[in-house]
């Protein structure tokens, strides 16, 4: 199994709970993480932008990756939300394992 840390950022903290509750209610993540006090600054539509969000970290398995970033399209209020997975290189074998666990691969979960 390879793991994969999910990067999402959401307008405000009601919203990453929403996302990273569904997420973890419908087993697509083990786990999310909801950091909040983060400033983006950004260029959207040709101007310089900058707001406060809320970061939500999610941990997958990577078979999940795309149903992950599919379930966040469909719940978040962005039109062009971030969601980027990146690869778990090394990690706490036991920690993989509950990942495993708490997010099992299913073929028909594939988006």
């Amino acid at each position: 199994m390879s793991a994969v840390v999910c990067y999402i950022t959401a307008p405000d903290r009601d919203e990453a709970l929403k996302i990273g509750r569904a997420l973890v209610e419908e087993r697509l993540v083990a786990c999310a993480n909801v950091l909040d006090g983060m400033t983006s600054i950004y260029r959207w539509e040709g101007a310089i932008q900058q707001d406060s969000e809320v970061v939500l970290i999610a941990k997958t398995r990577h078979e999940l990756s795309e149903s992950v970033i599919e379930r966040v399209r469909e719940l978040h209020s962005y039109d062009c939300p971030c969601v980027i997975a990146w690869p778990i290189t090394a990690a706490n074998p036991d920690y993989l394992q509950w990942i495993e666990k708490e997010a099992p691969f299913r073929r028909d979960m594939i988006v």
